[in-house]
């Protein structure tokens, strides 16, 4: 069978129409929640900070007491006390009119107080005055009770997938256990006649099996939970018992290897036998022979056998078919830097290129020189700092040309 390719944004759109997001949420402690994707909107349950405070250290002062202040004619104000962080307004007295009490950042605000001077615009006359060298209006250097967050405010949607400021947010207002998706569960089969364990010493004609850790941890990073079923040589009968195995225990499959037009290729033959093939071929380089089906309403991939193509291929296709299924919002995959090509980079239109970079410093900005190595070459991938995206309709690269590289 020869391969009828799809573009990557007809691949996605199949995603998107084939699957949808999984139904079950679980509680977990928000302090432990870190890049787990919400089951539902968060709202603020109360006004924060909840009470007025300082944003400067300075001294809590009555707005008026201070009207006209200057260099040359400053107001003196009898010294009432200090406010210490932590303590709650009540327990001072009102500040009476021509008084004022030292306040550090962070101190609730006194009652009667209206206003903070700064500290750089006053000056102790002695332990009971202090000199107030420029005016100040109601509400200056004072944060409101409500001015960071507002009761019943929303915080995150659903779909949002937390960071570790999140974290903070939700547990500056009490939010101590969040509902989140479950995490995807994938299984990973390595398929081929010459594959070994990693821990084997490979034979003539043999190679040790890195897809499967590969493809793990770049899973793992995604916040799903993979699962290794080991290497099946090219047998029909074996891959298909693997593949309905895996299929049992998890919510997605990925076969690496077996995915190309051959004679020994038996992952079309497998998803043929199980459910649907959906798309046979990516017009993206690397990562061309990648098989997308379903059975039973769960996606099997068919991932190429070469390690930059099986990689690149879970980047733009397997990481969108785990953000579909937890329902997460469309964001960028990876975080990305400008710099600019150190080379010209051909390419055929009509197709996706993913060109390996690796970032070094320029005079002016960062350079980003190709990695020109086939597909199967494993010391790519270490050397890679990131991917740049030839866009179909190009050409390619041209030296010089500003682009944005995908941290990889």
């Amino acid at each position: 069978m020869f391969f009828n390719t799809k573009s990557l944004d007809e691949a996605l759109d199949i995603v998107r129409g084939k699957f949808h997001p999984l139904e079950e949420a679980e509680l977990v402690p928000t302090g432990e929640a870190r890049g787990r994707v919400l089951a539902a909107p968060i709202h603020s349950p109360l006004d924060l900070p909840g009470f007025p405070r300082a944003t400067m250290d300075g001294y809590a002062v009555r707005a008026r007491d201070t009207f006209g202040a200057s260099e040359g004619d400053p107001r003196k104000l009898r010294l009432a006390g200090e406010v210490r962080t932590g303590q709650p307004p009540d327990i001072y007295p009102s500040l009476a009119p021509g008084e004022a009490r030292a306040i550090p950042t962070g101190g609730a605000l006194p009652p009667g107080a209206d206003a903070v001077v700064p500290v750089e615009d006053t000056e102790l006359l002695d332990p009971e005055t202090v000199l107030v060298f420029s005016p100040v209006a109601p509400g200056t250097n004072v944060m409101a009770p409500d001015e960071d967050l507002q009761a019943g405010q929303k915080l995150f949607e659903k779909g949002h997938r937390l960071r570790p400021q999140d974290l903070g947010a939700l547990l500056g207002v009490g939010i101590t256990q969040v509902s989140v998706m479950r995490r995807v569960r994938v299984g990973i089969i390595s398929t081929g006649e010459e594959l070994v364990p990693p821990e084997e010493e490979p034979g003539p004609g043999r190679i040790r099996d890195i897809n499967s850790y590969t493809l793990k941890a770049q899973l793992e990073e995604a916040g799903a939970v993979p699962k290794l079923y080991g290497i099946v040589p090219d047998e029909a009968d074996a891959l298909l018992a693997k593949t309905r195995a895996a299929l049992m225990e998890s919510d997605v499959v990925l076969l690496s290897g077996g995915s190309s037009v051959g004679t020994r290729d038996l992952t079309m033959a497998v998803l043929a036998e199980l459910g649907e093939v959906l798309v046979h071929g990516l017009r993206i380089k690397p990562g061309k022979p990648t098989i997308l089906g379903s059975s039973d309403g769960k996606a099997i991939v068919g991932l190429p056998g070469n390690p930059v193509s099986a990689m690149v291929a879970c980047e733009a296709l397997v990481i969108p078919l785990l953000q579909r299924l937890l329902g997460e919002r469309e964001r960028p995959r990876r975080p990305i830097v400008l710099a600019e090509m150190a080379k010209h980079v051909p390419s055929a239109k009509g197709r996706l290129d993913f060109v390996r970079v690796k970032l070094v410093s320029g005079d002016r900005c960062l350079l980003a020189e190709p990695i020109l190595a086939q597909s199967g070459a494993i010391s790519s991938l270490a050397e890679a700092d990131g991917l740049v995206i030839i866009p179909a309709e190009s050409e390619g690269l041209e030296q010089g040309e500003r682009v944005t590289v995908e941290l990889w």
